[in-house]
């Protein structure tokens, strides 16, 4: 299995968990909700969906609206929904559990976090901090690497350096407030809603105004 396809079937059985879906409903919301798959189609997403089916992690089912007259008189296929099995939710719970190198990787990252709201605390905490550290060790070396070769490169190429650098740098402030977060407990708001919660405290609970620039 590629890695890229292990990350569809993982998100496609995480999808599934919270309720069947026919196969236009899960490329929409693998799409819409989780960005890493953006580039994935029809031709990608049903063999995924055979293969599930055929290690029977899915089954597939007529939808309940289907009309089992329409589809012969329209020439066209009756609609087909997938659900996940008792197997299939093992086996996903399985992968959640996973917390290895693997879930630091970017695209690996991407659609755990999207999960992270069925994901255990202690599992969170250990992939935010792998992909902390993963990110600190590539910023180690961006940085090493400029310093090797500021001097060689044109002002468009550093100018490209500095910019990859700084959007690695914003991940890993981005991390640092997610674990700070994590550790106080999920009681809190968010990292970026934060600060506007103690502002509205101060002010007795009203929201504080803000001027337009």
């Amino acid at each position: 299995m590629s890695k890229r396809s292990g990350i569809l079937e993982f998100a496609v059985l995480g999808l599934l968990r919270e309720s069947p879906m026919h196969g236009y409903e899960l490329r929409k919301r693998l799409n819409t909700s989780l960005g890493v798959f953006r580039a994935f189609s029809y031709g990608s997403l049903y063999p995924c969906l055979k293969t599930l089916v055929a290690l029977g992690w899915l089954v597939e089912e007529p939808a309940v609206d289907a009309d089992p007259l329409a589809a012969p008189l329209a020439g066209r296929r009756a609609k087909i929904v997938y659900r996940l099995t008792a197997a299939g939710k093992e086996h996903f719970e399985e992968l959640l559990a996973h917390s290895g190198p693997d879930a630091w990787e970017d695209e690996h990252f991407a659609a755990r976090f999207a999960f992270f709201g069925q994901t255990s605390k202690d599992v969170r905490m250990r992939v935010l901090e792998g992909r902390r550290s993963r990110l600190e060790e590539r910023l180690e070396k961006m940085r090493a690497s400029l310093a090797r070769t500021r001097e060689r490169l044109d002002d468009y190429t550093l100018e490209l350096q500095r910019h990859g650098m700084e959007s690695v740098e914003r991940e890993v402030r981005w991390l640092n407030e997610l674990i700070e977060t994590e550790r106080a407990g999920r009681t809190q708001s968010p990292p970026g809603e934060r600060d506007d919660n103690d502002n509205n405290q101060e002010n007795g609970g009203r929201p504080e105004a803000r001027g337009t620039a």
